[in-house]
């Protein structure tokens, strides 16, 4: 096993909404696809990594309890953390040092899921 996690789905109240929150936070594009019984829109992956996808009409509802998904917040996580709440999310937890693991932080999306960030810096 390579990765403990191969794939992840954010639900979302409201499909496109929940697309431009993480395509501006990210400052990238993700990728919609039609799917008979839902929408999905996948976040961009290289090399294989670990891929996933903000979803709705799947039975699935937003949360902030629960399983936490930490996204990758690139060389430095200030710049995606700095673009949640012009986005229409909230930062729960500023960045935050994890000792030799880096930093972390924590937000709300615009449809109510509790996400993080991870990066070395």
């Amino acid at each position: 096993m390579s990765n403990a996690i191969n794939w992840f789905e954010l639900p979302a109240h409201n499909f496109e909404r929940a697309v431009a929150f993480y395509s501006t936070v990210l400052g990238q594009d993700l990728q919609a696809m039609d799917h008979p019984e839902m929408k999905m829109a996948f976040f961009p992956t290289t090399d294989g990594g670990v891929g996933g996808c903000v979803t709705h009409g799947n039975g699935n509802q937003p949360h902030t309890e629960g399983a936490l998904v930490y996204l990758n917040g690139g060389d430095d996580l200030g710049t995606p953390l700095a673009k949640v709440k012009e986005a229409g999310g909230e930062v729960l937890m500023p960045k935050t040092a994890i000792g030799e693991n880096g930093f972390m932080a924590v937000f709300k999306d615009t449809e109510g899921n509790r996400v993080a960030f991870h990066s070395m810096n």
